[in-house]
C-alpha cells in the first residue's frame, strides 16, 4: 500500500488527535501509564548497554548505541499503543486547531497524560531498575557496577551540569525531533515503515537532546546510594566554597536537585511540539456547504454591483 502524503497525514493526526480526547479519564490515565513504563524501559536498555564502555577507547560509540537502543521505547508506545506526552502535544493540539477539540480537551488531555508517564517511568525506576538489582550500587561488581556507574553519571550531568536555560532549549529540540518521527511515522502504513520513520528520534540521543530521560534517569539515580568519593548532595560550588548540608542519606540526590531540571524540559516540550508541526499541512476538513454557498453568492452579489 502507497504511504500517505502530506495532507493525508494531517487528516490521520487529527482523526487520531480527536480520538485520543475522547476516551475517559481512567483508560488515559492506564494508556499514559504504559507510555511512560515503555520509555522507561527504552532507558533501561539503553544504560545497560552503553556501560562500561570507556570513551576514550570507543570514542562517540557509546553515544550511537545510546541511541539506537534507547528508541525500542517509542517503538513500544507507537506500535503497542498508548499515550506519551511528547507526541500527544503534536496530534492533540491539531485537532483543537482544526476545530474538532477545545483549548479545554487540550490542556486536560495533556495533563492526565503527563501525570500517567512520569507514575510509569517512576515505577519502572523504583521497581524494575533499582529494587531488582539490575543497576547496582556503590558495592556492586560486574555488570550491576557498570550499569550503577554508567546510570550515575548520566543523573549527575542531568542534575548539576545543564542550567534552566540549556534544558529548556535541549527540550525545544528533543521534542521537535520526537514529534517529527511520530509525524513521518503517520507517512507509514506498516509496522516496519512506522518503526523506520523514526530514525529521527536517534538523533535525538546522538545530538544530547536528551530530556525524555528524566522521569527515568533522575528518580533512579536519586534512589542509589554513592560512596565518599561521589557527592551527589551538593553542587560542586558549595563544596568548593565550603557550603551546603549533606543531604539525608549518604550521598543521595537532594530533592531539589531531582526536581529542578524536569519543569524547564517540560516547558520546552511545548514549543517544540505542537507548536513545530500543527499547522504544516493547512486545514484537513474542507468547508461546509453552506458556507461555500455562501461565499459564492456573497461573490456574486459583490460582482453584480459592480456591473451595476
Amino acid at each position: 500500500m502507497a504511504a500517505r502524503q502530506p495532507k493525508e497525514m494531517a487528516q490521520a493526526a487529527t482523526a487520531m488527535g480527536a480520538k485520543k480526547v475522547d476516551r475517559s479519564w481512567d483508560r488515559v490515565l492506564v494508556s499514559a501509564f504504559l507510555a511512560g513504563a515503555y520509555i522507561a524501559f527504552g532507558g533501561l536498555v539503553a544504560i545497560t548497554v552503553s556501560s562500561g564502555l570507556d570513551p576514550e577507547t570507543w570514542g562517540t560509540l557509546p553515544t550511537l548505541f545510546t541511541g539506537a537502543t534507547f528508541t525500542l521505547g517509542l517503538v513500544l508506545v507507537l506500535i503497542a499503543g498508548s499515550d506519551l506526552a511528547t507526541g500527544n502535544m503534536l496530534l492533540v493540539p491539531m485537532g483543537a486547531m482544526h476545530g474538532r477539540l477545545g483549548m479545554g480537551d487540550v490542556a486536560r488531555n495533556l495533563a492526565l497524560v503527563r501525570l500517567g508517564n512520569v507514575v510509569g517511568a517512576l515505577f519502572v525506576a523504583y521497581f524494575l531498575a533499582v529494587q531488582t538489582g539490575v543497576i547496582g550500587d556503590a558495592d556492586a561488581a560486574g555488570s550491576a557496577a557498570l550499569t550503577y556507574e554508567r546510570l550515575a553519571s548520566i543523573a549527575e550531568g542531568k542534575a548539576l551540569g545543564e542550567s534552566p536555560w540549556q534544558t529548556f532549549l535541549r527540550a525545544v529540540g528533543c521534542n521537535w525531533l520526537v514529534c517529527l518521527a511520530v509525524w513521518m511515522s503517520l507517512a507509514a502504513t506498516s509496522v516496519s515503515g512506522k518503526i523506520l520513520a523514526l530514525l529521527p528520534d536517534h538523533g535525538v540521543r546522538g545530538d544530547g537532546l536528551r530530556p525524555r530521560r528524566r522521569e527515568h534517569v533522575l528518580p533512579a539515580g536519586r534512589d542509589l546510594r554513592r560512596g565518599p568519593r561521589h557527592r551527589l548532595g551538593r553542587h560542586p560550588a558549595e563544596l568548593a566554597a565550603g557550603r551546603g548540608r549533606e543531604p539525608r542519606g549518604r550521598g543521595r540526590l537532594r530533592g531539589d536537585v531531582l526536581l529542578v531540571p524536569v519543569p524547564p524540559g517540560r516547558a520546552g516540550a511545548l514549543p517544540g511540539g505542537g507548536g513545530r508541526q500543527a499547522g504544516r499541512a493547512g486545514p484537513t476538513r474542507p468547508a461546509p456547504e453552506h458556507a461555500r454557498h455562501g461565499i459564492v453568492m456573497r461573490r456574486a452579489a459583490f460582482g453584480s454591483r459592480r456591473r451595476g
